[in-house]
Order: structure tokens, then sequence, then C-alpha cells
């Protein structure tokens, strides 16, 4: 079925219905516990990944389903296909999904309408599964990284050539394309005690690329920038820009109305935004995985050294040497060094404009912005710390896989701590994956207060931060700094453009629901139709013209929610104080306070919340379970 638009003045009936069942409703604005659900698919569940609207992308052995995370429905499935996880990718700020689809030996990329699955554009001149993705909504780009032929054993060390396709995001016209030199892949999956498994390989181990001043920035062997309209080559310095073996070892680049700042090779850059020139480079700088502007931007700090992900096994190796270094971003100066970390210095943490604070192995540290003298520092008792963050009430927070505690800002005073050991049985390498992402799934929300005062900038306005990889969907590194040090860019935007479904019902009603979010306009009478063919079940089709713009209101609702939402509760996976079992334990990281308790005896390691929904996603079979995040109580 074709959706139809329809018009103002001839359905007003309906659209004031749709209006008084909003006000009806209500929309709260506050978070409020839905009622939990279960729903059963037509093979075991291979995959589900939760996207930014909050529909939950469901894979089987035989099919691609779309539910709705809230209540359960499905709401559309496309049958006979078997797709991995790595071949599908939803595009950040919009309501479009890519699929990597094979068929006959042939690969098409096509560009799908989450809420109806209808097709929006198909481009057949593609290879490979979706690893990475940058987007620029203003001018309509989008540029997708992918692989092909990525799988493999978990220890053999893959090397791929990534390929770069540009696109008209209307569409799918491509612009141009860029092949990669081979670089080093990362396994999804490692085995128990070292062993290898069959899995699928991944970027995730490359920060994504980045469209910024008209111009497209690829961080895979070295830094190259394109002109982001016709892929001509203008800046490209080639050198390995991950230690060899290891994850995320360099930072993700900076910028200020000046200059980007990248780093590689020992050195941090500076290259002018006006005529794209190395305006100047600091030298032995070191292993330079963070970097923070400051204030005005007149100093870049820089910490050298950490804990990263070891590809071959998944382990945590430290590299040093460890410290913290500022820059002056005029000259490129080194104003001062600070080499007084230990071994696992964590990520960087600036709770007001004079203070810097890391964490290493044995302590908590209060560094002096402008001098770099080390103001004071105590001893913090946790094991393996992993992240410093400033929370709510100013304290900071350090924290591990198994322990978390707070403390005054200024004095260094002890405010709590809380322990919660996982359980000690089973298969000692899924039990750590599993307490891995239910602590990695506060950071999918940038933190309570994040890690930086309101100063500090990662990337400017002018630069268009909307970026997807895999990572995101899976945070299942087990290193917890490089996702703390990454959780301030890797946050839901508001900005959001919708081509689906939603772009039409937005023109066809001409007005807003209550609470509904505002959403730029887009020339949909450009946009092409989208095609239902391979679809089955759609739920929208179902609905009359006013529930589905009720229903496609909340869906928005949810996602500005989303956006605005920062997350409170760091989870531990543990033996439950109240009513015994095995389950997670929601930390609130505002008081110490164990708030939440959800009994979970048998996990898969990939389930994920919606904290703005108030529940937990988990599989089994062919079973998918909702259940709420606060049962347990209070």
């Amino acid at each position: 079925m074709r959706f139809r638009p329809f018009s103002f003045r001839r359905n007003f009936p309906l659209l004031l219905g749709v209006a008084c069942l909003a006000a009806a409703l209500g929309f709260p604005t506050g978070a409020k516990a839905a009622a939990g659900w279960s729903a059963r698919f037509d093979g075991d569940v291979r995959f589900y990944q939760l996207t930014e609207l909050g529909v939950l992308l469901v894979g089987t052995e035989r099919s691609l389903y779309a539910v709705d995370g809230e209540r359960g429905e499905i709401l559309w499935r496309r049958k006979n296909v078997r797709l991995d996880e790595t071949d599908i990718a939803p595009v950040p700020g919009t309501d479009i999904l890519l699929l990597s689809l094979e068929s006959d030996g042939k690969t098409r990329l096509e560009a799908t309408d989450i809420l109806t699955g209808g097709a929006l554009w198909r481009s057949d001149r593609v290879r490979g599964s979706v690893m990475q993705m940058a987007v620029d909504t203003e001018a309509q780009r989008l540029a997708v990284v992918l692989v092909r032929g990525a799988r493999g054993k978990s220890g053999d060390g893959l090397k791929k050539h990534p390929v770069t396709h540009v696109f008209n995001l209307v569409d799918g016209e491509e612009l141009w394309k860029h092949e990669t030199g081979e670089v080093e892949l990362m396994p999804a999956a490692w085995g128990e005690d070292g062993a290898e498994v069959e899995t699928n390989f991944t970027l995730d181990n490359y920060h994504p690329p980045l469209f910024a001043d008209g111009r497209l920035y690829l961080f895979y062997e070295g830094v190259t920038s394109f002109d982001a309209p016709t892929g001509k080559s203008r800046e490209r310095e080639k050198f390995r820009v991950n230690e060899e073996g290891l994850a995320l070892t360099e930072a993700d680049p900076v910028f200020d109305e000046r200059y980007i700042y990248t780093s590689g090779r020992g050195r941090v850059r500076a290259v002018s935004r006006s005529d794209f020139e190395v305006a100047w480079e600091a030298k032995d700088v070191g292993l330079a995985p963070e970097m923070l502007l400051a204030g005005e931007g007149a100093t870049l700090y820089v910490r050298t050294g950490g804990q990263f992900t070891r590809l071959k096994d998944g382990e945590t190796a430290e590299r040093g040497p460890y410290g913290v270094s500022a820059i002056d971003t005029t000259t490129g100066k080194v104003r001062w060094r600070y080499k007084g970390a230990d071994k696992g210095i964590t990520n960087l943490a600036l709770p007001d404009a004079s203070t810097i604070l890391i964490a290493d192995r044995d302590d908590l540290i209060w560094i002096d912005a402008a001098t770099g003298k080390r103001r004071a520092k105590i001893s913090h008792r946790i094991e393996r710390a992993a992240f410093v963050l400033v929370n709510e009430r100013g304290a900071a927070v350090v924290g591990g896989r198994n322990e978390i505690a707070a403390f005054d800002a200024r004095s260094g005073r002890e405010l709590w701590r809380t322990r919660h050991t996982p359980p000690g049985r089973g298969f000692l390498r899924t039990v750590g994956a599993i307490a891995a992402r239910a602590a990695s799934l506060y950071f999918r929300y940038g933190g309570t207060a994040t890690s930086v005062f309101g100063g500090v900038r990662t990337v400017s306005r002018a630069a268009t931060a909307l970026r997807w990889s895999g990572l995101s969907a899976r945070n299942t590194l087990p290193g917890l700094t490089s996702l703390a040090a990454g959780a301030a860019r890797q946050e839901i935007t508001r900005r959001f453009t919708p081509y689906g479904i939603a772009a039409r019902a937005r023109e066809a009603a001409n007005f807003r629901l209550p609470n509904m979010p505002r959403m730029p306009r887009v020339g949909v009478s450009d946009l092409p139709r989208p095609s239902v063919r391979d679809v089955d079940e759609r739920l929208l089709d179902r609905l009359d013209p006013a529930s589905q713009l009720a229903r496609l209101s909340r869906f928005l609702w949810r996602r500005e929610r989303l956006a605005a939402l920062r997350g409170q509760w760091m989870y531990y996976y543990t033996n439950l104080k109240t009513g015994g079992g095995n389950g997670l334990a929601g930390v609130n990281l505002n008081n110490g306070r164990t708030e939440r308790e959800l009994r979970l005896e048998h996990p898969d390691p990939r389930f994920t919340t919606a904290e703005e929904t108030g529940l937990l996603y988990t599989s089994q079979g062919n079973r998918l379970h909702a259940l709420t995040l606060d049962a347990g109580g209070r």
C-alpha cells in the first residue's frame, strides 16, 4: 500500500480529533516507567538494536523486524532476508535506516524509512557491510563507509580496504567514492579464555568520518580531507592512526573557529579551517587519545597514555607515558606537562575552568589548569579505575567495573562509595561482557553532567557532528575509558530531519501536536515515494490518518525526550540484595544509592535500555523481552 498524503482542509475534523487525543494523552514531560512486554519472532533473535526514534530493529535467521520499543507492536517486517548486525545502520538525526542486502551474488544499499520499512532509494554500486557514516543534513550529504568480507576468526588480525561512498541524502545519487589503503579491523566479539570465535569484524577501532566546513574528514590511515561535493583531496597525511593491535589510541579531532586539531605520530597539529594549511605542530607529545578545548579556546588539554582494548583478545592494555599536556592554541607551544600519573590513567574531567581531574591506578589527582602543578592527591581505592565524571552536584565520581565512589571536588573528602561484585559462577568472559555492557549503557546518554563544565568544547557549531559507528550500538569495549572520553561527542543531538512518512505527515497536517518537537523543513515534494515491496505487516497502513499522526507524534516526542535526557544511573551486574538472584543494580551517580534493581538471571550480553520509557530489552531464543527498569523498587 502506498502512503497517500491528505490535505489539512479536507481532514480538519480528523486533525482536530488528533489534537484532542494528544491533549488527552498529555504527552508527559517526565519519565514514566512503561509496562513491560514480550514478543515472539519467526526464529531465534540474532541481534537487536535500538534507534533514536525508539524503534527496535530485530534480526532473525529469516526476517528483519521493526518493533515499537514502548509497546512491543511490530511496525513492519521484511521476510526472507538474513542480515547480520553489520548489515543495518540507522542514519543519525534522521528517520532513515540503511540496509546492505545481498541477492544472487549482488549487493545493494537501500535507504529505508524506519517507521514503514519502505525503500526511499537504492544503490547497486556498493559492496560490503556498513561500518560507519557521517551526515550533513543541511547540505543533504551522506558519507557511508563499507567493508567487504569482514568476517573471520577473532584472533586473525583481519585487514581490509574500507570504501567511502558519498551520496545525495534525498535521492541516493552517488557523488563520489574513495578507497582507503589496508587497515586493521576489530572483532565484534571474542571467545572464552582467549579462544578464537567466528565473528564479524568492524571499524570500531577508528573514529568515524566527520563533515566540517564543506569537507569530509577520514581518519583510517592518518588524516585525509576531501571537498565534500566533488571528492577532491585537499589535505592528506598518512600515518598509523592506532598503535599496533590496540583500539582508539589517538584522539577524535576537536575544533574551534580557527583550527582543526588532530593527533598522530606523537604530535598535535592545528590545521587552518580557512585555507587548510598547517598553522603549527606540537612535537613529542606522545600517544594522545583525548583532547579538550577549554574556556575561549586558548588552551588545548591533551591526555597522553591510557587504557585501550587489545584487538586480538578484547583484554585491556595500558600504554604510556601517562600525563596531561597544555598547548597554547595560538602558537602551538606546550605550556606545561604533568607527568605524575601512574599506570591506567583515566579520561580527563574539568569540573571548572581552573581545574583538571584525572585518576590513575591508585589516586584521584587535582591539577591546576593554568600551571600544571598538582593541587591535591587522594587515594580512591577503586580497583582498576576506568573513568572520572562530574555529577550534577559537582562531585568527582571515580568508577571501575565493580565499584564507584564520589569525592568532594574541593576538599577531596569521600562522599559515598558503592560496590557491586559480578556473580562468581559461569563463564568469566560472558560475565565480564555483561558487566561491561551494563556499565557502558550510562555513556549512551552523554552522562549526568558529562565530564566537563560548560566552557569546554569538543566539536564547534560550525562542524556537522552527526556521526555513527557500530560501536554506538554495541558499546561492548571492555575498557570504559574510551567510552567516558567520547561521551560528550556521542550524545543524541536535537537536530532531526525526517525523510519518510514523518515528513509527509507533517506537511499534510501543517500543524504541531502538543509537545511535538519542531523539525526543520524539507522539500517533501522532491522526496521519492517509498517502495513497499518485500515489506509485510505495516502497522501504520492499518491506522486511519488521525491515528497515524498520533502514533508518529509519539515517536517524535520520544526522540525529543531522548535528545534532552542525561543518564542518572550506572548499572552493575551482580547478586541482588533485594529478593536474591542475579540481575542489574542501578546506582544513582548523584547520591550513591542503589535505586534500581532488576532480576535478570540469564541476560544476553547485547541487552540495552531505553531510559526515556524506563525499559530494558533482552532476548532469549525467539523471544524479546521488555522489562521495567524500576522492577524491584527503590
